[in-house]
């Protein structure tokens, strides 16, 4: 067990916490609808920098990805911490959606939750968007390949985790609480399944 990820679970823990209670409200908030438009706002040209990212954020990309690192590791317990985390995420989006349930109406995705949305690519309009799952697939698994890259690499997974909460906002698919949420749902799990997958 590593002491190390049981802590960066407890930390995941408290920021999807504080994102829940930062989210219980009856709409968004002005400093968060500020951070939406600054970041969806940004120049249409940065489209095809984070639309590749954002794929690792998708169940079967972001799993396929996993495995792979695992096969080159020929770590079983890695293949088998990645196929953890993508169920474990499945399990946690609706656990939180089902705690976040009388505020789901306001937690609307931008296209319906934002005055001047711009949407991207082929993000729904509309629909419940608390948490991010993509940005829960992408920290979850991130910390669980993490332990077998080399550490001066750990940069570019979790860089990967930053550019996927930033590309979801910029496309329009989520509100900013709604990514910090994924964020800290995956740190609690990824975190979780890394202290004991060794």
């Amino acid at each position: 067990m590593s002491w190390g990820w049981l802590v960066c679970a407890a930390f995941g823990l408290l920021v999807v916490s504080a994102s829940v209670v930062a989210a219980r409200r009856d709409g968004i908030s002005g400093a968060e609808v500020r951070i939406f438009e600054v970041v969806n706002g940004l120049p249409d040209w940065l489209y095809g920098f984070v639309w590749m990212p954002m794929q690792l954020g998708n169940l079967v990309v972001g799993t396929a990805v996993g495995l792979v690192v695992a096969a080159v590791e020929r770590s079983l317990a890695t293949a088998i911490g990645v196929v953890l985390a993508a169920v474990l995420k499945l399990v946690a989006e609706k656990i939180v959606r089902r705690e976040m349930a009388d505020h789901l109406a306001a937690r609307q995705r931008p296209g319906t939750s934002q005055a001047h949305a711009r949407l991207r690519g082929d993000v729904p309009k509309s629909g419940a968007s608390f948490p991010s799952g993509h940005v829960i697939l992408v920290t979850a698994i991130s910390c669980v390949v993490a332990p077998h890259l080399l550490v001066a690499w750990w940069w570019v997974a979790f860089g990967l985790v930053g550019v996927v909460m930033i590309g979801r906002v910029y496309v329009g698919a989520h509100n900013p609480l709604d990514v910090t949420a994924g964020l800290g749902t995956g740190l609690l799990l990824g975190g979780l399944v890394a202290a004991f997958a060794r």
